[in-house]
Formats: C-alpha cells, sequence, structure tokens
C-alpha cells in the first residue's frame, strides 16, 4: 500500500470532525465501505474520506441514512444517476436489448456493413458492446429501422444524429440549470424531512416529463413551419388565386379562434396589458 494514507478511525475522527462511534455507524448502516484490517487494526484510507464528505454533504441537504445507502449501494453496482433517480434506463422504449446480425442488416445493408460503422454507433452512445455482443436501445433499433426503410442510408443517419445529439444535451443542460436554480434549492429550504430522495425523485420525473413534452411539441411546431419553407421552395404550393372548395364554407369555432401562420400577429406588450386588464370581462365583449 506505498503512497496511499492509512489512518486509524481516531485519526479519521479528526481528520473528517466525527465521533468514531458515527464512523461505526455509517459502517453498519451501509453509508461507509469497511476499512482494510491489519491484525487487530483498522485502516482508512482517502476513499473513507471522500465517502465520508459525501455523507456529511447529501445530510446536509436532508437526505436520510437509508436514502444514503440506497444512492451509494446503486453506484457501487454500476447504476446510472438517472436510474437511481427514476428518470433512468429500464422501462419502455429506452430498454436495451440484444442486437443479432439480423437486425444489424436490417439496418445497414450488407454493402455498407462496415465495423466502423458499428464502432460510430458504438461510440455515440447508440450501441453498447457487452461480451463481444452488440445491444440497442429499443427506440434508437426501430427509428434505425425506420430510416432504413425510408431508404436513408446508415452514414447519413449517423452523422443527423450526431447533430441532433448536440442539440439535445444543450437542451438537457437547460434544464439541469432550471432545476438546479429553482428546484434544487427546495431540497434545501425543507431539510428537516426525511425523505430527500423520494421528493428529488418526483421533482426531477415531472421536470424530464415536461421537458419531453415540451421538446416533442416544439420540434413538431418546427417541423410544420420547416415543411412550409420546402413546399414554397420547390413549388408545391397553389399561386394565390388558388382558393379550395371550402373557404366559402362556415368554420367550426375552434378552427375560427387560429389564423394562419402568416396572419397572426405578434402583439406589443401594450396591446397584451390592454387584454390582461381586460381578461374578466366576457369573451364576447373582448372580441
Amino acid at each position: 500500500m506505498g503512497g496511499v494514507e492509512q489512518l486509524t478511525v481516531d485519526e479519521l475522527a479528526v481528520r473528517v470532525g466525527l465521533p468514531g462511534s458515527t464512523i461505526r455507524m455509517y459502517q453498519t448502516k451501509g453509508v461507509l465501505h469497511a476499512p482494510r484490517r491489519q491484525g487487530r487494526v483498522a485502516y482508512y484510507d482517502a476513499s473513507h474520506i471522500e465517502r465520508l464528505t459525501l455523507v456529511q454533504r447529501l445530510q446536509a441537504r436532508g437526505f436520510s441514512l437509508p436514502a444514503i445507502a440506497e444512492l451509494v449501494a446503486a453506484r457501487e453496482r454500476g447504476a446510472t444517476v438517472a436510474a437511481v433517480l427514476g428518470v433512468g434506463d429500464n422501462e419502455g422504449p429506452d430498454d436495451w436489448v440484444r442486437v443479432g446480425l439480423r437486425d444489424i442488416t436490417k439496418l445497414v445493408p450488407v454493402g455498407h456493413m462496415r465495423p466502423s460503422v458499428l464502432r460510430r454507433a458504438v461510440q455515440l452512445g447508440l450501441l453498447r458492446w457487452r461480451r463481444g455482443r452488440p445491444y440497442a436501445r429499443r427506440w434508437a433499433l426501430e427509428c434505425g429501422h425506420r430510416l432504413s426503410g425510408m431508404g436513408v442510408l446508415c452514414d447519413d443517419a449517423l452523422d443527423h444524429f450526431a447533430l441532433l445529439r448536440r442539440s439535445t444535451d444543450a437542451i438537457a443542460a437547460d434544464f439541469v440549470t432550471l432545476f438546479e436554480r429553482r428546484l434544487w434549492p427546495q431540497l434545501a429550504d425543507k431539510t428537516d424531512q426525511d425523505d430527500q430522495l423520494d421528493r428529488m425523485r418526483a421533482l426531477l420525473v415531472e421536470l424530464t416529463y415536461t421537458a419531453e413534452t415540451v421538446v416533442v411539441g416544439t420540434l413538431r411546431e418546427s417541423i410544420r413551419e420547416a415543411a412550409e419553407g420546402f413546399a414554397r421552395k420547390h413549388g408545391l404550393l397553389p399561386g394565390g388565386e388558388f382558393h379550395p372548395a371550402w373557404v366559402a364554407e362556415p368554420l367550426p369555432i375552434a378552427e375560427r379562434l387560429i389564423s394562419a401562420p402568416e396572419d397572426a400577429e405578434v402583439p406589443d406588450e401594450p396591446a397584451i396589458q390592454r387584454f390582461l386588464d381586460r381578461a374578466d370581462e366576457p369573451e364576447e365583449s373582448i372580441r
């Protein structure tokens, strides 16, 4: 153990500012790993200092010892933070499934099959390699089959996924920042509660669901606008004199409420304030 600092329990207690009895209790509760024993003497090292510092930090945030033990045990099993916090990779379309050669030939035409293609998919996180076999997310496998069926080459799909992943990483970072600024302090404000891990799970699950809804909704709007631009660019839209037969027919109320994109207004703040000032008036008088 040359070069590794070895501490007795009393020396460790002084280093971290805890009674020796508390350190032994942490071992019993499963939040601190066992020391190395040499004869009848137990020796601790830097990893124990790091773990105790983590325990103290989580306790200051209101996490109970059972919750800390759960976090520690999950991490030692190799579980991701997301999985521990309930937004992980063990359910639904996020499942990892083993990929056979037949699955790969549906994704990559035989003539384009190269080790470099699969290696790049691993580097991008679309595949995982375990014991000589590839595994893929269900959603990635399904989307890959769809793109291949539409004639999109695998290299093109990987190129666009790499670009998309950079965008989604930035979106995720924004939501993590939101969590850190607005939601994480709520945990610190309620350190008297012993269910902080469950509360953190609930907040993250709700935020994740909201983020997914926002991203999907915004993406649909972007695709609609991009499709309109594509249609105009390639002359796929009728000219300005074209009037379909249904124009003269009365429209349902839900359709009358929404203008076409080109007729939509971007109000200035005074206009919005006038609307807010009249919010309590009957709907008919506002029109």
